[in-house]
């Protein structure tokens, strides 16, 4: 499995397993927005990673964005409340992964704003990863 796959897996399954997360979305927490899909929910969004080899050592930084849908007449708090949630849940969280080394997983920045619809509100929360591969 990629770090990358392993991370994002990582990822969801802290939220799913937050209880905080769960009472705001239950389990609308997706890999890409679906079609039927109900607000408000998660979505895992763009990736992107460096390489970040030492000596002997193979690793990368990833980020991921998380993307936080809410529909509440372009009301920014509930999705506010939600960024909250995961960032809560992932910034310096003490997790590990199976395969590759989890060093160290931060939120480094959440941006909310109304969506092109006016009625979406839209966060995005920026989460950094050390990882060393396998």
């Amino acid at each position: 499995m990629s770090a990358s796959v392993e991370l994002q897996t990582l990822i969801y399954q802290t939220l799913v397993a937050d209880p905080v997360v769960g009472a705001l979305v239950d389990d609308r927490i997706y890999d890409g927005r679906p079609d039927t899909g109900g607000f408000p929910c998660v979505t895992f969004g763009a990736s992107d990673y460096v390489e970040e080899d030492s000596q002997c050592i193979t690793a990368r930084v990833e980020t991921i964005n998380l993307d936080v849908w809410a529909r509440s007449q372009g009301k920014l708090r509930p999705c506010k409340e939600i960024c909250d949630a995961v960032k809560d849940a992932l910034h310096e969280a003490d997790l590990s992964m199976a395969l590759n080394a989890l060093v160290r997983i931060e939120v480094t920045g959440v941006r909310v704003f109304v969506d092109e619809d006016g009625l979406t509100a839209h966060g995005v929360v920026t989460v950094e990863a050390d990882i060393e591969e396998a």
